[in-house]
């Protein structure tokens, strides 16, 4: 069973979903699945909602309620690493690259599936996918949009300029 509540932000509507115990997505503006019930009640939603509260807030609440995302081996190791970023700071795709190919006793890994990776991020925000920039600094690959990762990223005191 999916369920789900929805949350008015600065940068818009947010589609919070949850199995019932775990959050397992934060979409912008996402569409609600057919068949999801409303979650209102949830103390999962509940406890994200109050999450949200307190960054938007200006804020940096741990995280203190379960997380399930829905991905592979291979993203979940990307998505954990994710949330090792620190409010405030970035991090590359070519950086995180690295970061995996130690995780997984490689040489190298491609940058191009970190980003793969990176983009198929089911539980945005929290899981600060907006945290990572590309290698020259460009501001890059938000599904949300790049108005709304430059949001966050100064939101969260980032000193960068960031381009397109």
């Amino acid at each position: 069973m999916v369920y789900f509540s929805e949350y008015d932000s600065p940068i818009g509507r947010l589609l919070l979903l949850s199995d019932g115990e775990a959050l397992t997505g934060l979409q912008i503006e996402g569409i609600i699945p057919g068949g999801a019930l409303p979650g209102g009640e949830l103390p999962v939603l509940a406890k994200a909602e109050a999450w949200l509260d307190r960054y938007f807030l200006g804020e940096d609440p741990p995280i203190a309620f379960p997380l399930a995302p829905e991905g592979t081996d291979f993203q979940r190791k990307v998505w954990d690493i994710l949330l090792t970023i620190a409010k405030g700071e970035t991090r590359t795709y070519g950086g995180i690259a690295r970061e995996m190919a130690a995780v997984l006793g490689k040489d190298k890994m491609s940058a191009q599936a970190v980003g793969g990776a990176v983009g198929r991020n089911p539980i945005a925000i929290l899981i600060p996918c907006h945290r990572v920039i590309g290698a020259n600094g460009s501001l890059t690959g938000y599904a949300g949009g790049i108005d709304r990762k430059r949001w966050l990223l100064r939101h969260e005191g980032w000193k960068g300029e960031g381009t397109v």
